[in-house]
């Protein structure tokens, strides 16, 4: 049986999404998605063929690290999903690729991230805000958004910082987001605590805004990738910020100049350096790969395209 469950959840301000999260709780106790070691290990065979069978045993029983583990990133299970699909909706040519590669016949419909323009705050709410941080006029202040898990490179993020906070003082960073792992959040305790370095938790839509107006530029790498679009990279290059993306397919929409590459692997930390110091030392650069990158969300991920587009695909497979 394969049930759909579709309600506001946590923390959308209603008692709906209460009532939805325990009612949820309780279910996965019975299934709802959840597998036990056997079904894990007969699906992953499934996909993988009976050959595997040994390494999807290896990989259930070693989950605890799986954010930080690569072999996970390269077997999604996507298989069953897939065949049942009449079309499968992937955001970039990384996640295009990951289907075809794990389910061949599927038939793969690459339709981008949406923008929706929101209602942003002034420039005079903006710089209290800025003040209220304890930001100077003069720095300019790098933001991290979201979920922080290994994945977004946080430890290389304050790394990099710090080399770039010891050459050019003015500097900043902004962490705001909630930790998916207590592991990691120990690990980088002591670099939150930094010179230059400012501690926010998961930010609210309004908050979010102020921040991501607040601040000169977002960081937002991905390592291993897995054929995601990051929402938070489309919404702050949509409000016209230079945003450093990880180089690989998940970013090669984006054209060349309306974002920052940054090298993936043993060239992560320097690159970001580099890259970071460049931003910050010459104005003119860091406005206009903003501007170029504004130019191209508006053009290709305004939300009346995206959902014409969905809509149109929707109609054609009911036919």
């Amino acid at each position: 049986m394969t049930a759909g469950f579709f309600s506001p959840l946590p923390p959308a301000p209603t008692g709906v999404a209460d009532y939805a999260a325990a009612l949820l709780a309780e279910l996965r106790r019975h299934g709802l998605g959840q597998l036990n070691e056997s079904q894990y290990v007969d699906e992953f065979a499934y996909n993988y063929g009976e050959w595997n069978r040994g390494l999807g045993r290896d990989l259930w029983r070693a989950r605890a690290g799986s954010a930080a583990d690569e072999r996970y990133f390269r077997y999604p299970m996507l298989k069953r999903a897939a065949e049942r699909a009449r079309a499968v909706v992937v955001h970039n040519p990384a996640a295009a690729a990951a289907v075809k590669e794990h389910a061949g016949d599927a038939r793969v419909v690459e339709i981008p991230h949406l923008f929706a323009p929101p209602q942003l705050p002034d420039e005079a709410a903006v710089l209290r805000y800025r003040t209220s941080l304890g930001v100077a006029p003069a720095t300019f202040l790098f933001g991290v958004f979201g979920y922080l898990r290994e994945s977004k490179r946080v430890a290389a993020v304050l790394e990099a910082f710090a080399a770039v906070h010891s050459e050019v003082p003015r500097a900043g960073l902004l962490i705001a987001g909630q930790f998916v792992s207590t592991d990691l959040e120990r690990a980088v305790a002591p670099m939150l605590g930094a010179p230059g370095v400012l501690r926010l938790p998961y930010l609210a839509e309004r908050e979010f805004w102020l921040a991501a107006r607040a601040v000169d530029a977002c960081i937002n790498l991905r390592y291993p990738p897995a054929g995601e679009s990051s929402g938070i990279a489309v919404r702050t290059m949509g409000i016209g910020k230079p945003v450093l993306l990880t180089e690989g397919l998940e970013s090669s929409p984006f054209p060349q100049d309306a974002c920052v590459r940054i090298a993936a692997g043993l060239a992560e930390r320097d690159s970001l350096r580099h890259h970071m110091v460049l931003l910050l030392s010459i104005a003119e650069v860091a406005k206009t790969i903003g501007q170029r990158g504004a130019a191209h969300i508006a053009a290709h991920h305004r939300v009346e395209q995206i959902g014409k587009r969905f809509w149109d695909l929707l109609c054609e497979s009911c036919v």
